[in-house]
């Protein structure tokens, strides 16, 4: 079995950290702890995750920090690394990248941007570039998780800050039932957020896939495929992002536990392996774990 690396990986403990964007989500409003990821990810291969924010209050992000960082340290679970949340608009955000600058295994940030509460262009806003730039010249990635339709901004935004290696989310946030020609996209808790069509989407992640400092993170669009999803439904979304990319520009993440919205870890990590057969070993290989082990430094 070929291993996998797990670059998006969530855990939370409700009983330490409060995540009101999870109060109107029943799936999503108890802890995932350590060992339900241990648990749930048995037998599947992964030989490494990387912890990714969960968009904790500004006042909580040191103790995300610091708990993560525990989990990296332990034995008995794959954690190796994180990804820590942060603002890059904000006046003090120097000051904070100095505040964790010891802490070796954060290897980059992440700010949500695919909320209502951010407006479009938010990411092209001069002090936000200037933060990216800032992620770049201390050899932190940004993971960039932006509306599908909004993909435009993202583009604009790697191409100011050639220095910073960006990682994109979950295929761009595509909604694989657009991308698979069977929906137009059905009305649900994300659509007015996620509207976009298959043309544009794809368009757009192919002037992505021309930048060299992009990395598709193959992830997220298994909580968004209709009940009784089969590989056939998600493969047209992946297989655009595999050619759009090339093997050495992809990773991997379950987005676990938000994957539970359409599938346990199995079936998804199934689905992707089944998907990723299709391609010669050398491609497998470097689509599983040897992409991300260069570019989140793991090989160590």
């Amino acid at each position: 079995m070929i291993p996998i690396i797990d670059t998006h990986q969530h855990l939370w403990d409700l009983s330490q950290i409060s995540l009101p964007w999870t109060k109107n989500l029943e799936l999503m409003n108890r802890s995932y702890l350590m060992s339900d990821y241990v648990k749930a990810s048995d037998g599947m291969g992964i030989v490494g995750s990387v912890y990714m924010e969960v968009d904790v209050t500004p006042e909580q992000r040191l103790i995300e920090i610091d708990q993560i960082t525990e989990h990296c340290a332990k034995s008995g679970n794959p954690m190796k690394a994180l990804v820590i949340s942060g603002d890059p608009n904000s006046n003090q955000f120097n000051e904070y990248l100095d505040s964790v600058s010891g802490n070796d295994l954060i290897k980059g940030l992440r700010c949500v941007l695919h909320v209502d509460e951010r407006e479009k262009g938010h990411c092209l806003r001069k002090d936000f570039v200037d933060g990216v730039k800032e992620l770049g010249r201390r050899g932190l990635l940004f993971s960039i998780c932006i509306r599908p339709s909004e993909l435009s901004d993202a583009v604009k935004l790697a191409k100011q800050c050639p220095e910073t290696v960006f990682i994109l989310d979950h295929c761009g946030n595509a909604d694989p039932n657009i991308i698979n020609g069977e929906a137009l996209g059905r009305e649900e808790y994300w659509a007015a957020l996620y509207k976009h069509t298959k043309s544009g989407w794809e368009d757009s992640m192919g002037e992505l896939g021309n930048l060299s400092n992009v990395i598709c993170k193959i992830s997220g669009i298994v909580a968004r495929a209709e009940q009784g999803w089969t590989v056939d439904h998600l493969a047209p979304t992946v297989d655009y992002c595999l050619d759009a990319f090339g093997s050495e520009r992809v990773v991997f993440g379950s987005d676990w536990p938000v994957c539970l919205f359409g599938s346990n870890l199995m079936g998804w990590v199934t689905a992707y392996r089944e998907i990723l057969a299709e391609r010669d070993t050398g491609f497998q290989h470097n689509a599983m774990h040897r992409t991300a082990e260069r570019v989140y430094s793991l090989e160590k």
